[in-house]
């Protein structure tokens, strides 16, 4: 069997055993399990099944992972994509007028970066759009995820006078947010729940985010907020989502915009966790280039379509695996060992539920805090760049839309570009691209 390994997966050439790849695996778990909650809160609020969402959460991290193992050998494990899930959740399905639908864009998503990927395409669109303006899309995801989770917590709230007033005068200008109450349970909670985590992040704890939403819950439950399932603890996953994606939807022209931000959010994502992943482990070769990187994102389209299938959302690399991989992981059997992993998590379903939404804020707000660490890579001295990646960081969460946010980065981006006389410099699918975004806005 370790032989087996060893040629399938290049153990000795890597400088690794076993041993070592699945105790990175257990590393990577930890610190990514806390999707396994995160992911059924968000997707609920858009109608998905919430012990059906557990399941379709866990089954999608634990093929996808298998994929990536056994076909592109990269220690890179794969889940539903924070941020991505809220797109579904709070924009999607609002916008198509179910989840189901919601679901049947990111297959038919992913099925269109799976197609750019084998034209060879993928690359040269992530060289279109200026690293500064990609990066500055994750800082936007980020706070964008933060804000969720500050909701979510009743930290950040709609001030009762806004309601009101909004109620008497709808084109009045009012404070859209403002300061929740610590005399709120789920404030104080989640406050709670964040401080305890942000001190494990700190220690560099193994899996901080999943023992914080945890110590959150326990403390929730000691308070009377949440009990523990009155039936079984393990039960058969449930699949009621699996298939249930409408992709009739997603042919309408009103969804073009929609299918483009989808595209862009997994092209820069998956790109930058890859790179970050690849040089950590010593992957790259000596141009830099990673070996197999074809087939890597070949796994990660494939994977957004699987995660729509499933009604899990669209799945993506994560860069939780750098866990794993400081660890000790080095090749694609650590995301073999990750998928096992979630294949049992499928199971949990019932303790799943116990989790209150007080516990998973906190993992909200930290998950959005390391998203959004690239904003200290962008050069803000150089206007051209900066103000589209401020306008893409700044409009994601207050217009609650990271389509909007990418969209009117985009054309802050090529407007400025055509009007300081700089045109040529810009590709010309960015173009389109921002064409088509302004063409959406202008329709409302």
């Amino acid at each position: 069997m370790h032989g087996l390994a060893d040629r399938w997966f290049h153990l000795a050439a890597r400088g690794t055993t076993v041993g070592r790849e699945l105790r990175g695996a257990l590393t990577t778990f930890l610190t990514m399990g806390y999707i396994l909650v995160a992911n059924p809160g968000i997707l609920s609020a858009a109608g998905v099944p919430f012990d059906s969402a557990v399941a379709a959460t866990a089954l999608a991290a634990a093929l996808c992972s298998l994929l990536m193992g056994v076909v592109a050998n990269v220690p890179l494990a794969l889940a539903p994509g924070m941020g991505l899930n809220a797109v579904v959740a709070y924009q999607l399905a609002a916008t198509t007028g179910s989840w189901q639908a919601a679901m049947g864009l990111v297959v038919i998503e992913g099925a269109l970066v799976l197609l750019l990927v084998l034209a060879g395409l993928r690359e040269g669109v992530m060289g279109a759009i200026p690293v500064d303006v990609r990066r500055a899309i994750g800082v936007g995801i980020g706070l964008f995820v933060a804000f969720i989770g500050a909701a979510n917590a009743r930290l950040v709230v709609v001030p009762e006078g806004t309601l009101a007033g909004l109620s008497e005068r709808p084109s009045s200008i009012l404070p859209p947010v403002g300061a929740g109450g610590l005399a709120h349970p789920d404030a104080s909670l989640a406050l709670g729940g964040l401080l305890v985590t942000g001190w494990l992040l700190a220690r560099r704890t193994s899996g901080a985010v999943l023992i914080g939403i945890l110590i959150t819950t326990a403390a929730a439950m000691l308070a009377g907020h949440a009990t523990l399932p009155s039936g079984a603890w393990l039960q058969a996953p449930r699949l009621e989502t699996v298939g249930a994606a409408d992709l009739a939807w997603a042919w309408r022209w009103s969804a073009l915009p929609l299918l483009l931000s989808l595209m862009m959010v997994d092209f820069f994502d998956t790109l930058g966790t890859a790179t970050a992943i690849a040089e950590e482990a010593g992957l790259q070769d000596d141009r830099g280039r990673i070996p197999g990187l074809r087939r890597l994102l070949g796994v990660d389209a494939l994977s957004a379509s699987i995660g729509g299938w499933l009604g899990a959302s669209s799945v993506t690399a994560y860069i939780e695996s750098a866990a794993g991989v400081a660890d000790g992981a080095r090749t694609g059997l650590h995301s073999v060992g990750v998928a096992v992993l979630f294949l049992g998590a499928a199971f949990l379903a019932p303790l799943v539920a116990v989790v209150p939404p007080a516990a998973t804020a906190p993992a909200l707000i930290v998950v959005g805090f390391l998203m959004t660490s690239a904003i200290t890579r962008i050069d803000f001295t150089s206007p051209d760049t900066a103000l589209p990646a401020f306008v893409t960081i700044l409009f994601v969460p207050l217009t609650w839309s990271i389509a909007h946010g990418i969209g009117y980065g985009l054309i802050a981006y090529v407007a400025m570009a055509a009007l300081r006389g700089k045109g040529r410099t810009v590709h010309p699918l960015l173009y389109i691209v921002a064409a088509a975004f302004a063409a959406y806005f202008l329709r409302g």
